[in-house]
C-alpha cells in the first residue's frame, strides 16, 4: 500500500443505486467512521457508486492500494442486483464460488425448505474469503486481504462491527472535543484560522447548525494527543471570551 503517512487510514465504498436515487438514506458511513476512530483508524475517503460490476471492481482496486482498510456496504444480499461479492472476486482475480462455512451457517439458519436458490446466493464469495459473522440475520459478510464487505442494512451492519475489532490494527485513537457556540462562522473565521496555524497537530473544524430556530457553530477539535487538544482548547476559549460569545455546551 502506498500510504504516505504513518497514520492508519481507511476508505468506505457505499454500493447501491437506491442510495444515489435518494430512495434510501445513507447512514452507514457515520457509523463505520465513529467505530474506526475509536480504534485509531481515520476514514479519509468515501464514495457512493452504482451496482455496476466494473464500477465496483475499479473502485476497489484503486482504493485498496491507497488505504490500509477498505469497507464496502451493500450488495451482498440474495437478489439479482447484489453483485458486490462477485465484483470483489473479480477485483482480486479470485474464483466466485460457494463458501462452505457460509453455506453451512445459512443452511442451519433457515427452516427446512426455506434455504432456496436465492438465499444460497448469499453463501457465494471470493475463494478463500474469511467470514464476518452476522449475529442478526445469519448471512455473513467477508474479508479479502484489506477489503471488508458488509451489508447495507444499518442495524445488521452495526451488529457485525463488534466481530471485527480483532481484525483491525489501528493507531492512536482520535480524541475529539466539541464546543457549541451561539454565533456565526464569519464572526470567528479569521481568528480561528490563526489558532489552526499555531496548532498543526490538531484538526479544527467549524460546523454551523440551527437549533430551536437560532444559528450556532460547533467547534470540533480532533487529535491523537490529548495535551495538544487541551492547549488548543484554551486558545479557542480565549477567543470566545474576547468576543463575548455565548457557549451553549461543551463535550
Amino acid at each position: 500500500m502506498n500510504n504516505k503517512s504513518n497514520k492508519v487510514n481507511a476508505a468506505v465504498i457505499i454500493i447501491g443505486n437506491e442510495i444515489l436515487s435518494g430512495r434510501t438514506k445513507e447512514i452507514n458511513l457515520g457509523c463505520i467512521s465513529v467505530w474506526l476512530n475509536r480504534l485509531g483508524v481515520k476514514v479519509e475517503e468515501s464514495r457512493i457508486i452504482l451496482d455496476i460490476e466494473n464500477e465496483i471492481v475499479n473502485c476497489v482496486n484503486e482504493l485498496r492500494k491507497k488505504f490500509n482498510y477498505i469497507f464496502t456496504t451493500g450488495g451482498i444480499g440474495p437478489t439479482h442486483d447484489d453483485i458486490t461479492a462477485k465484483s470483489v472476486a473479480k477485483a482480486f482475480n479470485l474464483k466466485y464460488e460457494f463458501h462452505k462455512e457460509a453455506f453451512a451457517i445459512l443452511e442451519k439458519y433457515y427452516k427446512p425448505g426455506e434455504f432456496n436458490e436465492s438465499r444460497q446466493k448469499m453463501a457465494k464469495m471470493p475463494s478463500n474469503a474469511r467470514l464476518i459473522i452476522n449475529p442478526s440475520s445469519g448471512a455473513p459478510g467477508f474479508i479479502v486481504e484489506n477489503v471488508f464487505c458488509l451489508p447495507g442494512i444499518p442495524s445488521i451492519l452495526q451488529s457485525m462491527l463488534g466481530n471485527l475489532k480483532n481484525e483491525i490494527l489501528g493507531g492512536k485513537p482520535l480524541i475529539s472535543k466539541t464546543i457549541n457556540l451561539r454565533t456565526v462562522e464569519s464572526e470567528i473565521a479569521v481568528p480561528l484560522k490563526v489558532i489552526q496555524e499555531k496548532n498543526d497537530k490538531v484538526e479544527i473544524g467549524s460546523y454551523p447548525f440551527i437549533q430551536a430556530g437560532k444559528v450556532g457553530v460547533a467547534i470540533v477539535l480532533r487529535s491523537e494527543d490529548e495535551s495538544k487538544i487541551s492547549i488548543c482548547n484554551e486558545q479557542v476559549l480565549e477567543l470566545i471570551t474576547s468576543k463575548k460569545i455565548q457557549i451553549i455546551n461543551k463535550g
